[in-house]
């Protein structure tokens, strides 16, 4: 009880808050509307209980998840806290998904870059060469000494040998 004022939970019970209540701490007359939730869900007796139960230390984090999975709960009767744990989990491996093809994409335009730089120095270098001195000056003499092309007329040949 915080002043002359109770709180949350002895409000919606209607009951007298006193000095040692359980739930003062948690459910402040401010937000009547935190203990409402966790009380539709869980009942006021189930939720005493399970605060005794645990150290002091621990309860507000207690109370942080009773009113998360009741929030849950009225959201989605069903699956509560589990439909948005699966729901975030899809939604991280299509995101997955997406890192995945956007790092491919990024490696492939990598690549055609380091070739289309290469390419360019090919033929940066190569413009520079002369194109004859290029060529290899003894397949210049062996195709100006062949006549095999010339004198040798084309040779006709069975299909059924």
């Amino acid at each position: 009880m915080v002043g002359n004022s109770p709180c949350a939970s002895c409000k919606l019970l209607r009951r007298r808050c006193s000095k040692d209540c359980i739930f003062a701490p948690f459910f402040p007359s401010g937000d009547p509307q935190k203990f409402a939730i966790v009380h539709k869900i869980f009942g006021a007796s189930n939720v005493s209980k399970m605060l005794q139960e645990l150290p002091i230390n621990q309860r507000a984090d207690a109370v942080s998840s009773l009113v998360y999975e009741a929030n849950a709960r009225m959201r989605d009767p069903v699956y509560g806290c589990v439909g948005v744990i699966s729901y975030l989990q899809n939604q991280v491996s299509q995101l997955q998904m997406q890192l995945a093809v956007a790092q491919a994409e990024i490696l492939c335009m990598q690549m055609q870059q380091e070739t289309s730089l290469i390419n360019q120095h090919v033929l940066e270098s190569n413009s520079n060469k002369s194109f004859l001195s290029s060529i290899n000056p003894q397949l210049i003499m062996n195709f100006s000494t062949s006549t095999n092309l010339v004198e040798e007329p084309l040779k006709q040949e069975s299909l059924w040998t």
